[in-house]
């Protein structure tokens, strides 16, 4: 059997840039982290022979890897010539929260595929494939962010260049920055599901707009400023700019947003939050606020919302278990 753990992300400015409809002409730029919530995916041979077996939110025993309703599996399987297995995936967040679900999903699953055919893998080759699966094989009208940030983990900047590659960039910091900007920042479930490719695929439309790429633009340029604060040590910046860039990732497509989670924001921000964010493509699932030591306990009782405490992950997608029989 093997076992593969891999990061789901929390991004802080810049995101949705990574969409091929925006780097393509402007280059993009995000900065995230990587969080102690993960998904975990074994492998192993199916002990009937001829069935490949799933088992995630739902079960599926098929003969045949083409008749495989769920569409990763099955083009990651046809991708690494892989049959005849048993798959097991257990998550900390549910999907469709924000946090970069489905990519995980797949450099978990890549990764696994590659060990169990014996193969290493870098963290390089694993995004870019994780990239190529669901981009350009299955055609999600998504961004490359989540697979890099789930594949090399950590705090890093992300740069989308015009021809597509990526560059991955540490953010240097103190270890008692670093420690500080974590105890600082609250997470907060606000319940449902979104459809990301929906409000993407809305979002990569929106980019003929002259006025949704200009505040784009800003957005990757406020991501930039943030990892320059960061650097410095002024950790307090990130509260203004996380609100900075929430304004402008609201105006991108009608889904990002809606009255209660605008009124949940403005419930934070009198009781003392610096700025947040909703994570992920928007509509649904966590809101993160940076607040300050003497306004914590203030966010949590206006919000009255489950609280999911977290920390860094430094590792990104690796194998915590590996047995090859």
């Amino acid at each position: 059997m093997i076992i593969v753990r891999a990061p789901f992300r929390v991004s802080f400015a810049g995101g949705g840039s990574d969409i091929a409809s925006f780097y393509e002409k402007n280059e993009g730029c995000v900065l995230s982290t990587t969080i102690d919530k993960y998904i975990y995916l074994s492998i192993h041979p199916s002990f009937n022979a001829g069935e490949t077996i799933l088992r995630y939110k739902k079960s599926e025993v098929v003969h045949d890897t083409s008749e495989i309703s769920h569409d990763i599996v099955r083009a990651c399987l046809k991708k690494k010539n892989i049959k005849n297995v048993e798959i097991h995936s257990d998550a900390d967040i549910p999907a469709g929260t924000g946090l970069g679900s489905s990519s995980t999903f797949t450099t978990a699953l890549l990764m696994a595929l590659d060990a169990y055919n014996e193969k290493e893998t870098d963290k390089e080759k694993l995004a870019q494939e994780a990239c190529e699966i669901e981009i350009n094989d299955l055609g999600n009208p998504i961004g490359k962010q989540d697979q890099y940030a789930a594949s090399y983990g950590n705090l890093n900047f992300y740069r989308f260049q015009k021809d597509g590659s990526v560059s991955v960039e540490p953010v240097k910091m103190s270890p008692a920055a670093k420690v500080k900007m974590a105890d600082n920042l609250l997470m907060f479930y606000i319940g449902g599901v979104h459809d990301a490719s929906q409000i993407l695929s809305e979002q990569s439309q929106n980019m003929q707009k002259v006025n949704k790429e200009k505040n784009l633009i800003q957005m990757c340029e406020l991501a930039e400023k943030l990892k320059i604060e960061l650097e410095k040590g002024n950790i307090d910046g990130l509260g203004q700019i996380l609100h900075e860039n929430w304004l402008l990732k609201r105006t991108l497509a009608s889904g990002i947003s809606n009255p209660r989670i605008d009124e949940l924001y403005e419930k934070a921000l009198k009781a003392g939050a610096l700025g947040g964010k909703l994570l992920g493509a928007g509509g649904a699932g966590f809101l993160l606020f940076y607040v300050s030591q003497d306004s914590k306990e203030k966010v949590r009782r206006a919000l009255d919302l489950p609280e999911i405490k977290f920390s860094y992950d430094i590792e990104g997608t690796k194998i915590i278990y590996g047995e090859n029989n």
